[in-house]
Order: C-alpha cells, then sequence, then structure tokens
C-alpha cells in the first residue's frame, strides 16, 4: 500500500476524552440483577479514586451481549447522575446491525451520554464501504461525539486506514479506540488526521504516545488508573523515563487482567477489594480460585495490594 504525500506537520494534540477512560463493568446483585446502586458507587470510585477523565459504559467489559436495552439506559443514566458533573460518560452503541446502533445511539444521547463508543460490525464482516457507510449513519444520527473501536480480531475486519482518513471529515467522528495492535497503521492515521487515539490494549499505551496516540481506554484501570495517568502526564511532560518506569511497573497488570476474560478478572479483584462487582452472567463464567490468586499475585508484582 502507497501513501501519498501525507500531511506528516505537527498536529495539535485534542483529547476529546481526556487521558485515562475504564471500560467499566456493570455491577450485578447476588442474583444477577442490575445493580444501580453499585454502579453509581463504582463509577465515583474510577473517577475519584482512579483518576479517569470519563467512563465507557456498556462496552463489552460491561457485558453489553447479556445486558437488555432497558438496562443499558438505566445504567447509562445512573452512571451519569454519579460522577458526569466531573467525567464523561461514553456509551458503548454498536452492534453489527446499522439501525439497531443508530437506536441505541439515540436512546445513550436521550439518556446523558456524552459521547458514542461505535465498534466495528462483527461476525458479518462488511466490506470497508459498509464500514464506511455505518459509521457515517451512527455519527450522523445524533449530536454526540463518537470513538471509533477498532478490533479486527473480535470484529473479523478492521478498519483500514483509508477509510479512517474519510471516517476522520465527519465532524463528529473525533476518536478511536485502537485494539488492532499495529502501530505502523496507528501511525499512518494520526499523521494523516486529528483524530484523537487511545489505545484499546493496556500494555500499549505507552507505545502508541509515541506515534501520536493520546490515552487509554483500559480494563485494568479499574485498579490501575491513576498510575497510568502518572505515566501518560510523565510522558506529556517530555519525562520518558519515568513513563517506562511506570509502564514496567504495571505490566504484570496490564496483561495479567486478560489471563482470561477481562471481565471475569476484574470483578474478582473488586470484590476482593470491597468494591461493587457481582457475578458475571453467562456465558461467562466467574473466577475460579487459582485465577484469583493469580489475579492477586500480579497485583502484587504491579506494587498493587488485593485484600485477602
Amino acid at each position: 500500500m502507497t501513501h501519498d504525500h501525507p500531511d506528516t506537520s505537527a498536529r495539535a494534540v485534542s483529547r476529546p476524552f481526556g487521558r485515562v477512560l475504564t471500560a467499566m463493568v456493570t455491577p450485578f446483585t447476588a442474583d444477577g440483577s442490575l445493580d444501580l446502586d453499585g454502579a453509581a458507587r463504582l463509577a465515583s470510585y474510577l473517577v475519584d479514586e482512579q483518576g479517569n477523565d470519563a467512563l465507557v459504559v456498556n462496552g463489552t467489559t460491561g457485558e453489553s451481549p447479556t445486558t437488555t436495552e432497558a438496562e443499558k439506559e438505566q445504567l447509562i443514566r445512573a452512571v451519569v447522575g454519579a460522577v458526569g458533573d466531573r467525567a464523561k460518560v461514553v456509551a458503548g452503541v454498536g452492534t453489527n446491525d446499522t439501525r439497531h446502533t443508530i437506536e441505541l445511539s439515540t436512546a445513550a444521547e436521550k439518556a446523558g451520554a456524552h459521547g458514542l463508543l461505535v465498534v466495528t460490525p462483527y461476525y458479518n464482516k462488511p466490506p470497508q464501504s459498509g464500514l464506511l457507510r455505518h459509521f457515517t449513519a451512527v455519527a450522523d444520527a445524533t449530536g454526540l461525539p463518537v470513538m471509533l473501536y477498532d478490533i479486527p480480531h473480535r470484529a473479523g475486519v478492521p478498519i483500514d486506514t483509508e477509510t479512517m482518513v474519510r471516517l476522520a471529515e465527519h465532524a463528529r467522528i473525533v476518536a478511536v479506540k485502537d485494539a488492532k495492535g499495529d502501530l505502523t497503521a496507528t501511525s499512518w492515521v494520526t499523521s494523516r488526521t486529528n483524530l484523537a487515539f487511545y489505545s484499546g490494549e493496556d500494555s500499549l499505551t505507552l507505545p502508541s504516545l509515541a506515534v501520536g496516540g493520546v490515552g487509554v481506554v483500559g480494563t485494568s484501570t479499574h485498579f490501575t488508573g491513576a498510575l497510568t495517568k502518572q505515566m501518560i502526564e510523565a510522558y506529556d511532560a517530555g519525562d520518558t523515563a519515568t513513563a517506562l518506569s511506570l509502564h514496567r511497573r504495571l505490566l504484570p497488570l496490564f496483561t495479567g487482567i486478560f489471563r482470561t476474560q477481562g471481565v471475569i478478572l476484574v470483578k474478582a479483584g473488586l470484590a476482593a477489594a470491597g468494591k461493587p462487582a457481582g457475578p458475571v452472567r453467562a456465558p461467562m463464567v466467574d473466577a475460579t480460585d487459582d485465577e484469583i490468586a493469580q489475579l492477586r499475585a500480579d497485583c502484587a508484582a504491579a506494587g498493587l495490594e488485593l485484600p485477602e
């Protein structure tokens, strides 16, 4: 692939959703129903104690495949009510059906969300022209800023560089959650557009900053948020040695939280710390004793204590 005369001039860094966002789990009660009070308390903890600038609700880590549309709307309202005065709330609305995604987007806007996270349509594998039409239709449907979610290992298709460049022309498509794991592709898009790139892989946050990224939409940030923010701020200040030191310190948890599906270990860790979490919904399964012991070891390796 050739790239003709990219605009490689320095670009003003825009952070439409701040530096650190967490893809928040959805707390459930012991019987598996939605725990709105727990969601409000968890959101407050993530913003006030873990330094999150924004929260993503109704993402995969929030078990969106198994929550109803009514639950999704209730969750947005609860989180906006708890932290919306001091953090942005981004609603996951992506599906593999454009019409359904637009319905979720308009409902999220009515519920008070400040932005939308829109994943690449999954499983049905549309061509790039289909992706362009899908994302454009969703961005046209509300007044909210849109963060694209590029995760080909789940969706089955990537958002190609040329598609990203065209999507960046839309006034409301402002950011990308980048879980492609291809820093060369990221480099091309950040050099040619003003899209704000947020790492969708905790362990690639620091390298992403080096090629024009602005932050992270994290999972381990349920526990590492404050230190991850320090890492990003150190890099921004030119203190790359401190940033690298923090990256290396947190690496055991950046990666360890994904030893099984992320929500499983996040909920186990939150429960151990006395935070709202509750069980996961099938087909997810709750963490085993061995997995919890390993999570405790990974936390310790990152210099973070998980209570017994």
